[in-house]
């Protein structure tokens, strides 16, 4: 059976990894309405929620691929860490896909040590 993205942790800390970027270009779109073209904050009103609840679900997510992947404190905290700047999501992202698919290569675990 195959395992599908929502089934694994990996592919739920991907796709929110992904989603949580995404809402930081809608709230900052919307700060950019606020603060420079309109003087309105619907698009903040609208986006901040949606921003806060990715935000914790990627944080939530990042706990759960950290567990699964045994990634170490080190990681994770910069897994956590790279929830706040824009965008950071996507290249933490990436960190990890580069464990997992390197350690898919060499048919060990992402966190077993590299065999010399």
């Amino acid at each position: 059976m195959r395992t599908t993205w929502m089934h694994s942790a990996v592919g739920r800390f991907r796709v929110a990894a992904i989603a949580e970027a995404w809402s930081w270009a809608g709230l900052l779109v919307g700060m950019l309405f606020k603060y420079v073209v309109v003087h309105n904050d619907i698009g903040v009103k609208i986006m901040g929620p949606i921003h806060g609840a990715l935000f914790v679900l990627y944080c939530l997510c990042v706990l759960d691929v950290s567990r699964h992947l045994r990634l170490g404190p080190r990681l994770t905290l910069l897994g956590l860490a790279a929830a706040f700047p824009p965008f950071t999501t996507i290249w933490f992202e990436r960190v990890v896909m580069r464990r997992v698919r390197g350690a898919a290569a060499t048919g060990q675990t992402p966190s077993a040590p590299a065999k010399q």
